[in-house]
């Protein structure tokens, strides 16, 4: 898919606008490029790692069984295994970002339920829709949420149960979002989109109650 010199890159720039977004708090998040399919090995920002300073030492390249490949140091993302489900699941994505933002967590907790286990987020007819891959005149999409298991193989597969073609993100319970696209730019299209779309029905209610 990609070779590895051309997914850091890719890692380090997106790394770059995310944080000055402020969307990788505390050395929070994880950011990956699918650098084969079949067997799958992917590039991943490493654990503990300041993602808004990142440095190419700071990428390991991991297998599909989350071990990191010879020739890499550190430990991969404890959420290594949602990569790993998401990309198993859809064999023409390349790059996953997860972000922990103020607007993606107030959502996912006002329109998660807690006794169903489940929730989701919908918007309709909005031009930013058109970003996700959406130009019908009414167009609407339902992003899903799921519960924030700490166990992280639950997680991977409740996030890759959750997870469909039309809509290239899942919400976690006061976590975060993933965000997925067939290169890193779709993907990082996909995720401005989305946290736009979170920011903007955030402000309309606050507005609309005051």
């Amino acid at each position: 898919m990609y070779p590895f010199n051309q997914a850091v890159e890719s890692l380090l720039e997106i790394a770059h606008r995310c944080a000055q977004k402020g969307w990788l708090p505390a050395t929070s998040g994880n950011l990956s490029v699918r650098l084969n399919g079949h067997p799958l090995s992917m590039a991943i920002t490493r654990s503990g790692c300041d993602k808004a300073c990142l440095k190419t030492e700071d990428i390991i390249v991991v297998d599909e069984r989350m071990q990191v490949m010879s020739g890499y140091a550190g430990k991969p993302s404890a959420e290594t295994s949602v990569h790993v489900g998401l990309y198993e699941k859809f064999p023409d994505i390349a790059c996953i970002l997860h972000v922990h933002t103020i607007f993606n967590n107030l959502l996912s907790e006002r329109y998660f339920s807690i006794s169903e286990g489940t929730g989701h987020i919908s918007f309709a007819q909005h031009e930013l829709l058109k970003a996700l891959g959406h130009w019908e005149e009414k167009a609407s999409i339902n992003i899903p949420i799921v519960p924030n298991y700490a166990n992280l193989e639950r997680l991977g597969q409740a996030v890759t149960e959750a997870a469909y073609r039309d809509v290239p993100g899942v919400l976690v319970h006061r976590h975060g979002i993933y965000a997925y696209g067939e290169s890193p730019e779709a993907a990082l299209r996909h995720l401005e989109a989305f946290e736009f779309l979170f920011e903007y029905h955030w402000r309309l209610n606050q507005a609309a109650s005051s």
